[in-house]
């Protein structure tokens, strides 16, 4: 599960005129084939890319990609050449760009630019797109994969482990006691009264009645002895285990936990985000594939805003967010409270808006192993500026801008 093909130490410069020139064509070229069954479904509306006032256009002929200098009829976007930069070298996505209200995309939509950035994945990275029929789920023995089949903390490690590889979750049945969630619980509503808005330690949502409410707590370990606790416990730490890959738990800088509240009547503001991968918005080949870890502190289920997973998502070169790809399952993951859901970072998952009952959970997660000391340093710069992006998200991935 570790799919890392890329070192914070070791991004290289882009300069735009031999990417368009050289590069790109090159690399289209050697992986033509392993890539036209892929870009033969695909809508490629002609895209002319401009950076700092030199302009290149992309466009798809006869299922040929074609790439030339100068603008073109069509979609059309803009970029600085440090954007450009982090667009290929996958420190940031369209995604990224979009939700931080930074991408300028004068004519065309997201939609259109994110067909072009699977086409760009593809060559630079050697992938092939997702086509209907090229993922397929087996047992350990062969068989057919039971997609809906939960685990429970003392089931062998090695069939969790094969699980998880060929669906990109687990759902783990009865981890922690309903009286441990009852006291996260208590002291979620004791901290909540502690956060404020522009804090930058928590989000917030707007209810159908006006009411302003917190969503998200980060740092909660530092308001909730019991929780603290838990990050120690072998039920927990054994999860990180199971991958076989030496994923460590550290959290986010500073963040090691979140708790969350899934409130009814949210109108306003990120709380029940759509289908997404949690490398939506960028560094899919530095970290991938994170767990990330959900601790049900409720209970949850279709109308509690139960979590809903697409299997087999994280061996799939498809949009990393909004569509979930023909072809793959939708999955849906009812928990008990003490449950806990594991995702990989490249799996699409969302979460359901609740609309009987409001759900709590925490997230945390475990990281691979840092290839080398100087890779996990210049890690942190890369990390740094996701998360700007992350936080001045102004808006959820759900709204497209009109084309």
């Amino acid at each position: 599960m570790d799919l890392r093909t890329r070192r914070d130490d070791r991004v290289p410069p882009v300069d735009a005129d031999e990417l368009f020139t050289t590069t790109l064509p090159e690399a289209l070229e050697r992986h033509r084939q392993a890539m036209e069954a892929g870009t033969a479904r695909l809508r490629l509306r002609t895209l002319t890319v401009e950076v700092d006032g030199s302009a290149w256009t992309l466009a798809s002929n006869a299922g040929r990609i074609e790439v030339r200098s100068g603008r073109g009829d069509g979609a059309r976007v803009r970029f600085s050449a440090e954007a450009l930069s982090d667009l290929v070298n996958d420190q940031a996505t369209p995604i990224g760009y979009f939700s931080a209200g930074r991408l300028d995309m004068p004519e065309g939509g997201l939609g259109d630019l994110l067909d072009w950035w699977l086409v760009l994945r593809g060559a630079l990275d050697a992938r092939p797109l997702y086509v209907p029929g090229a993922v397929s789920f087996h047992s350990r023995d062969g068989g057919a994969l039971d997609l809906k089949r939960s685990f429970f903390p003392d089931d062998d490690s090695d069939e969790m482990r094969h699980f998880l590889r060929e669906a990109g979750f687990l759902h783990l049945r009865g981890v922690f006691r309903e009286d441990e969630m009852a006291a996260i619980s208590a002291d979620m509503d004791r901290a909540a009264p502690t956060y404020r808005e522009d804090d930058g330690k928590s989000w917030w949502a707007t209810l159908d009645g006006g009411e302003r409410c917190v969503v998200r707590m980060q740092a909660f370990d530092r308001h909730s002895e019991t929780t603290a606790v838990l990050l120690e416990d072998p039920r927990f730490t054994r999860i990180g285990e199971i991958p076989g890959d030496g994923h460590t738990h550290r959290g986010l800088e500073g963040n090691r936990i979140e708790a969350l509240f899934k409130p009814l009547g949210v109108v306003d503001g990120i709380s029940d985000i759509p289908w997404h991968k949690d490398c939506s918005l960028g560094r899919h080949s530095y970290e991938c594939c994170s767990l990330t870890v959900g601790i049900s502190v409720t209970g949850a289920g279709s109308t509690s805003g139960q979590l809903g997973v697409v299997p087999g998502s994280h061996r799939a070169l498809v949009w990393p967010a909004l569509t979930p790809p023909e072809g793959l399952p939708q999955l849906e993951l009812p928990t008990q409270t003490g449950d806990v859901t594991v995702h990989l970072s490249c799996t699409l998952h969302r979460a359901f808006p609740p609309v009987e009952r409001e759900r709590r959970v925490m997230y945390t997660g475990f990281r691979l192993p840092a290839v080398s000391p100087e890779a996990a340093q210049a890690a942190v710069a890369g990390r740094k500026r996701l998360g700007q992006i992350r936080e001045a998200a102004p808006r959820t991935v759900s709204q497209e801008p009109a084309a």
